[in-house]
C-alpha cells in the first residue's frame, strides 16, 4: 500500500477531487498554505495500492496546471529617503507536489 500526498492550489482541487471520487479513490482533503505566496492550497491524501499510483499520479497531471503569475517583492530595508521601486516577479503558480510513501495498514 502507498500513501499519497498531493499539493494542488484550490483552484484545481474540486474538478480534481471529483475526478479521483469518479475513478474510486478515497480522498481526505485537509487545508494548507504555501510559504511563498502565503495563498491557499490543498493537500489530498489518498491510500491506494502499489499498481495503482500511476494512474493516481496520472490523475493528478490531467487536472492541474501550471499558471504564471506576478508578484510584487517586499521592499529591502533601506536609509530613509530613499525610494526603492519594487519590479514585479514573474513566477510559476499551480501544478502539483506529490509524494508517494510506503504505508502500512493497522487496524485498532
Amino acid at each position: 500500500m502507498k500513501l499519497v500526498l498531493a499539493i494542488v492550489q484550490h483552484q484545481d482541487a474540486s474538478t480534481l477531487v471529483d475526478a479521483l471520487t469518479e475513478e474510486g479513490y478515497r480522498v481526505t482533503r485537509l487545508s494548507s498554505q504555501g510559504g511563498f505566496l502565503r495563498e491557499g492550497n490543498l493537500t489530498l491524501m489518498l491510500i491506494v495500492a502499489d499498481d495503482q499510483v500511476d494512474n493516481v499520479i496520472s490523475t493528478v497531471r490531467s487536472h492541474c496546471s501550471t499558471r504564471t503569475r506576478y508578484v510584487s517583492p517586499m521592499p529591502p530595508i533601506a536609509e530613509s529617503g530613499e525610494f526603492y521601486p519594487p519590479a514585479p516577479l514573474e513566477v510559476q503558480v499551480g501544478g502539483a507536489t506529490i509524494f508517494v510513501l510506503r504505508a502500512d495498514m493497522a487496524k485498532l
